[in-house]
């Protein structure tokens, strides 16, 4: 684990991570595991900024990191907690040893942008949500926060001329009769507005808009995305290329996912999962050069927090010959996702204090979806990360 010292502590200082969707499975896994690392009650494992390859990379440390954030739901991070521990995926000591860091992050958490409840215009709602991540900035004395979204899968946007052109983006923000950004999009202007790098972790719109994309690039933030990869299709990446590299032909990649809970509830929406499966299936299909990859996603209540990924892979060998591969894959989504939500604070602090602006294209690794980047092999988005790192490291001590 790499422990901040006091030339780290200058370079890129106490960092606020921001979650937008904080009330939710994923962001409460976070801050709670983040309690459970600051306090030497869990090994970072699963965290990629852990590894050896980070060592002399400054990154706040975990216990540097204060948790905040938006949300619309009214079931607190305590409670949220305490209904993964019913589950099974979070063992009670910790919710005991991480009760009072998960009030103090529930304390922090903010009335998130709920378009059906506002009244006004988006540019009086993105000013609110700003004013709140600048005023945790400024109470908690941090160098900068993060901003981080991890709230439910919105489905997909119809293109408007307002988000490709910032004067017309700004002009229609003010007009309270118009709604021109979906409340992902809100969020992340908030962010720009408040001077603070984002990451979007959702399939969501987002920052995923040209506009808000220049706006933050203009405003000097590092930001990145899009949709984490934690399981699946991170598998998937890792498999495609060693087809590739051993000369075999990938004639059809067909898969399923099974899930419940939250995220569940929202896939079972045909829009909202029209998202997920265009990120989920697009890397794939550039890797095997296959249009062949259907994917389904079906909510099964029972499962909760577990997702079940199932894989079939049809390959053509030499001489004609077929090979088939079946994998299955069985893991707590919320687990596989939180601690990736720790790596990107710490790098996109890291890339701030570097005074890096716009789409971080090597922090891919991350991603579905990855912003400014065709790479989606997992071994060269890896590879890519450490030597990113690096140098992004001597350019901030410089």
């Amino acid at each position: 684990m790499h422990h901040a010292t006091a030339d780290d502590q200058t370079t890129t200082g106490p960092t606020g991570l921001w979650l937008v969707g904080a009330r939710g499975s994923v962001a409460t896994t976070a801050a709670l595991g983040l309690a459970a690392l600051a306090d030497g009650q869990a090994p970072a494992t699963g965290c990629v900024t852990a590894g050896t390859s980070f060592d002399d990379v400054p990154l706040p440390a975990f216990g540097d990191l204060v948790v905040g954030g938006h949300d619309v739901s009214p079931v607190t991070m305590p409670k949220r907690a305490e209904m993964l521990v019913e589950t099974g995926m979070i063992p009670p000591r910790l919710l005991a040893a991480t009760h009072h860091a998960l009030e103090a992050a529930e304390a922090e958490v903010r009335t998130g942008y709920d378009p059906a409840e506002h009244r006004g215009s988006q540019q009086d709602a993105a000013d609110r949500l700003a004013a709140d991540i600048t005023a945790f900035r400024e109470r908690h004395g941090l160098a900068r926060v993060v901003v981080v979204d991890v709230a439910s899968t919105e489905p997909p946007v119809t293109p408007r001329r307002e988000h490709d052109d910032v004067d017309a983006l700004r002009t229609a923000l003010t007009d309270p009769g118009r709604a021109v950004l979906p409340a992902s999009s809100v969020a992340a202007y908030a962010a720009v507005l408040a001077g603070a790098p984002y990451a979007s972790f959702t399939p969501s719109p987002g920052m995923a808009l040209p506009a808000l994309t220049r706006l933050a690039t203009e405003a000097g933030l590092p930001v990145a995305g899009q949709d984490g990869k934690t399981g699946q299709t991170w598998l998937r990446t890792v498999l495609a290329p060693a087809f590739a590299a051993r000369g075999l032909r990938v004639l059809s990649w067909s898969g399923t996912n099974l899930l419940g809970g939250g995220d569940g509830a929202t896939l079972a929406d045909p829009e909202a999962v029209r998202s997920k499966l265009a990120t989920k299936t697009r890397g794939l299909r550039d890797l095997t050069g296959s249009d062949v990859t259907p994917l389904h996603i079906d909510n099964v209540p029972d499962l909760g927090d577990t997702k079940v990924a199932w894989d079939h892979v049809h390959v053509e060998g030499f001489l004609g010959s077929r090979l088939t591969l079946q994998t299955t894959w069985t893991a707590y989504d919320s687990m596989l996702a939180a601690p990736l939500v720790l790596d990107l604070a710490r790098l996109l602090a890291l890339a701030h204090a570097a005074g890096l602006s716009g789409p971080v294209p090597e922090l891919g690794f991350f991603f579905k979806d990855p912003w400014a980047s065709d790479v989606h092999d997992a071994a060269a988005q890896a590879s890519d990360l450490a030597g990113w790192a690096a140098r992004t490291a001597a350019r901030a001590r410089s």
